[in-house]
């Protein structure tokens, strides 16, 4: 071979190998989300994405969203299964992922006690065999009697409320809470985060499934971060059970207890580590960016956002909306991405909105909507969001 032509073969080979290399670095930036995350990467991205901390004036143990569910059967529709889900607040979020069916969740509260609840629920998931396991260890009471995987969730709160709550239960099972956390995950708690998941657990001992989002625990002041006690007293909402047996506008409930399949869904989710407790503003300059950027980097599009009413609050906050706003923008989406809202009608029901909507749940004034977070990325980009009536307004039931 003459040096001319093993020159070419050296520079073809090289050009190979730089095709093989760009095709291999292809192939890994359009991987997608990974079917499991490893302790450690969950732990990081807790850790690692989140921000400091911050107060609410409620600790919100439990929803007071009545209408939740009268928005899933539209948006199991539109929303394609997969992708990338953001949430806040604790365990409504979990009747909308075992209902939507993302490839992963993280959910960004404020409040760093949400994070350790949903940890605590994390571990119960995991250490229960079904729905029946699920209440009596979440309670702490014997195993439940008379019920099977068919029982609806109102028979299963039916046989809860033939066991008495058990103190030395109590005590095994934040133990065995713990050690599923720290030994088995070995995730690095703090010794503020063994108090606040005592105080969390122990919201759910001493009150049963009659805890309600107004309920206040000896954790509501928790050293600089002080929750302002504004649900001390009046409000106390609907109960942990009166959640649980919601139904959607024709009675179907799609609770993550409705069903052993919605619990068993959410049990392989929370056993792979795919739902991520954050905590976060909503306005803040790194979780939700630190979600968008991950979704971006697994090849994937956020296709829900549960907002609740956060962006109500952010309105009364200086110029929070916007910066949420433009947290927003950032994110991955498409056409068939969306957002979930809740707003209380009464007072709280803006008076400039040029939408009305009707009142869903005869249990409360809550009110769910959705819409299109494409939308009202293009209409914050040309000034036509001003207010949380302008939210509304680009909204539908």
């Amino acid at each position: 071979m003459t040096t001319r032509s093993a020159c070419r073969v050296r520079r073809g080979l090289f050009v190979a190998a730089l095709l093989a290399t760009a095709s291999r670095a292809t192939t890994a930036s359009a991987q997608g989300v990974p079917a499991r995350l490893a302790d450690s990467t969950f732990w990081r991205l807790v850790t690692e994405s989140s921000e400091p901390w911050g107060t609410f004036r409620s600790e919100n143990f439990v929803s007071n969203e009545t209408a939740l569910q009268w928005v899933i059967p539209k948006l199991v529709r539109r929303v394609p299964p997969g992708g990338v889900y953001i949430g806040v607040a604790p365990d409504q979020n979990f009747t909308l992922v075992a209902a939507f069916r993302p490839s992963i969740a993280f959910i960004v509260d404020i409040r760093h006690q949400n994070a350790v609840e949903h940890l605590m629920y994390k571990a119960l998931l995991e250490l229960s065999k079904d729905r029946a396991d699920f209440l009596a260890k979440l309670f702490a009471r014997a195993p439940l009697t008379g019920v099977d995987s068919t029982a609806t969730a109102s028979a299963l709160f039916e046989a809860l409320a033939r066991q008495p709550a058990d103190s030395a239960r109590y005590r095994a099972n934040l133990r065995a809470i713990v050690t599923r956390l720290t030994d088995v995950h070995r995730f690095a708690l703090s010794d503020s985060e063994h108090v606040s998941l005592g105080c969390v657990y122990g919201a759910f001992f001493t009150q049963g499934p009659d805890l309600t989002y107004g309920y206040s625990s000896e954790c509501r002041n928790p050293g600089p971060y002080a929750y302002r006690g504004y649900y001390g007293g009046g409000f106390r909402g609907p109960t942990y059970q009166a959640m649980m047996t919601e139904t959607d506008s024709v009675g179907v409930n799609w609770s993550y207890l409705g069903s052993e399949k919605a619990f068993r869904a959410l049990k392989d989710m929370e056993e792979r580590n795919l739902i991520v407790p954050l905590t976060g503003d909503f306005a803040g300059p790194k979780a939700l960016r630190a979600v968008g950027q991950w979704a971006r980097a697994h090849n994937a599009k956020v296709t829900t956002f549960y907002v609740s009413n956060v962006e109500q609050y952010l309105f009364e906050q200086g110029d929070e909306a916007t910066r949420f706003f433009e947290n927003v923008a950032t994110l991955p989406v498409d056409s068939t991405s969306m957002f979930v809202r809740s707003f209380q009608g009464g007072r709280f029901y803006p008076s400039d909105t040029t939408v009305k909507f009707t009142q869903q749940s005869a249990a409360g004034r809550s009110m769910e909507v959705f819409g299109s977070i494409e939308q009202t990325v293009r209409a914050f980009r040309a000034g036509r969001i001003a207010s949380w009536a302008d939210v509304l307004s680009l909204s539908r039931q």
